[in-house]
């Protein structure tokens, strides 16, 4: 048996229906609308502060990665798992996973922005705490659900990290070299 196969068994045997509820709000939270509102209202609310660079990195971020998400998703064709364990109908592509690669995505910026603008450590460690924790529990609610393989999600973490790294890199804030 796969390592996928193994770990959807695995979700399948510890499905209740209380907690089936509980997974699908988690799923959702991470889904397209969810992150949309969320990084639109932080770009908005960014920009209102003048803090041009960390809105950049927001709405840049995730508008490539959402471009860059559907090419791998294309470039790859992997089915999703099969009914009955599939508890969420969707027609595109599973691998990676979409709601892990744009929580990934956002959670990392979330970070990036925080680390920059927030100056209190403990409230610094929360949030980061906070985002990881969320992109975590999105991402298992998809191998939960079955709308997702183990290795899916994991790659839609790996994709979103590294092109928020990337996006993180391009943003930050260059030293002024004095001219000798």
């Amino acid at each position: 048996m796969s390592f996928d196969q193994s770990i959807l068994d695995s979700a399948v045997e510890e499905r209740t229906p209380w907690l089936i509820d509980v997974v699908t709000v988690i799923t959702h939270s991470g889904g397209t609308v969810a992150a949309w509102i969320v990084s639109t209202v932080l770009t908005v609310a960014l920009l209102l502060q003048d803090r041009r660079r960390e809105a950049v990195l927001v709405a840049g971020a995730m508008l490539s990665g959402l471009a860059v998400m559907t090419a791998l998703k294309n470039l790859f064709e992997r089915q999703r798992p099969p009914l009955p364990d599939r508890l969420v109908e969707i027609s595109s592509f599973s691998f990676p996973s979409g709601h892990a690669m744009m929580t990934a995505i956002l959670a990392s910026v979330l970070v990036a922005v925080i680390l920059r603008i927030v100056l209190v450590r403990h409230v610094r460690i929360t949030l980061v705490f906070l985002m990881v924790l969320y992109t975590l529990a999105v991402g298992l609610s998809r191998v939960y659900l079955g709308a997702h393989w183990m290795t899916d999600v994991l790659a839609g973490w790996a994709f979103g990290a590294l092109w928020a790294a990337f996006w993180i890199l391009l943003t930050r804030t260059r030293p002024r070299h004095s001219q000798a």
